[in-house]
């Protein structure tokens, strides 16, 4: 819901030349705060990790109407970066609990196009809230759907079976929880890929009102409906026809979708590249999500996932801070920003190609 119209809020508080910060802080504090969500949701349990990620995001939306300062703005998305660092990898590690190994691919689409409807619905509801009510509405809006979440939460029993008591030594991260190298080649194409996500969540709202779109939200609509479409099939034909075929085709259309959006010159063209980015998103992530809980071990499953969402969370902040650098609102300079995505993910199609299972 917030995305789109953080670039204005931003703006009017002075920090236009900062855009890049939005989207790399909060996941600069998503990637550092993995580690501790993937081994508290093996050890605590996957509900209470699902649960702190949403008072992270109820607590947040509710103070942004408060801010008056750059730092306060900075600051806060810093602290907002925990709920992405913590309920995504809770609910994947549930999902791998309850759902038999044949068929999770299929069910981390569902849980993937479970995401891109609130993707798809956000941006558009935030975007009519703001424009009807204001950016103040908007944010307390979002606080309300975050407050939903962890009531729905609540509702569903634990499924980790041997759980510790809570204790300050769970915090304690060793070398070991950091990183599981079973999953270091679905970790290696998440980061060239999610690059060009970072890319475009930073640049698109620019992007759109440079060539004539008013709600910023439709943009990230058309890109989440695209996403929505796809989830449920890749997800699925990664179970019969195994993750590396499919990830060929997904990174290949990411490549496609980033120079289709750098050379847009007329709405219909951007919306075109924006949807086709759509659908290989929709199609790379449950994909890789299931092949990294194929490769984890059965007691580290929440570490094997934490893992993935380092890297994705690592390739989407690089791609939002390098992008709102090069780009430094020049409308020009678009190109080069999409065209390095689109490199980025080139190399990721190579790197599938020479993979070895």
């Amino acid at each position: 819901m917030i995305i789109p119209e953080l670039p204005d809020f931003l703006t009017k508080l002075g920090g236009g030349d900062y855009k890049g910060l939005i989207i790399s802080l909060f996941t600069l504090t998503a990637m550092l705060s993995r580690p501790f969500s993937g081994k508290l949701a093996d050890r605590l349990g996957r509900k209470p990790v699902i649960i702190f990620g949403g008072l992270v995001c109820l607590i947040c939306s509710l103070f942004y109407p408060w801010l008056t300062t750059l730092f306060g703005f900075f600051a806060l998305r810093i602290f907002h970066g925990f709920s992405t660092g913590f309920s995504p990898t809770g609910v994947s590690a549930y999902v791998s609990d309850i759902i038999p190994a044949e068929r999770r691919g299929e069910a981390m689409g569902f849980i993937g196009t479970a995401g891109a409807i609130g993707m798809a619905s956000g941006p558009a509801i935030g975007g009519a809230v703001a424009n009807q009510f204001g950016l103040d509405i908007m944010f307390y809006v979002s606080s309300f759907f975050a407050f939903m979440a962890i009531l729905i939460t609540l509702s569903v029993k634990e499924t980790l079976k041997e759980r510790h008591e809570v204790s300050w030594a769970l915090l304690k991260i060793q070398k070991r929880d950091l990183f599981e190298p079973r999953v270091i080649a679905p970790c290696i194409v998440m980061v060239l890929g999610a690059y060009a996500y970072g890319a475009a969540y930073t640049l698109l709202p620019d992007f759109g009102k440079h060539l004539g779109i008013s709600n910023k939200g439709l943009i990230f609509t058309f890109l989440t409906v695209a996403s929505l479409l796809v989830r449920l099939i890749a997800g699925k034909a990664s179970d019969v026809y195994g993750r590396v075929p499919v990830l060929k085709v997904t990174i290949a259309l990411i490549f496609i979708s980033m120079l289709i959006i750098g050379f847009s010159n007329e709405p219909w063209i951007l919306m075109l590249g924006v949807s086709l980015y759509g659908l290989a998103q929709g199609s790379t992530s449950p994909t890789l999500l299931a092949w990294a809980t194929d490769l984890s071990h059965e007691e580290h499953k929440g570490r094997g996932i934490a893992s993935l969402y380092i890297s994705m969370e690592m390739g989407i902040g690089l791609g939002a801070f390098i992008s709102g650098w090069v780009y430094a609102n020049v409308h020009e300079n678009l190109i080069i920003c999409f065209g390095l995505a689109g490199v980025l993910a080139l190399i990721g199609f190579i790197f599938l190609f020479n993979h070895k299972r």
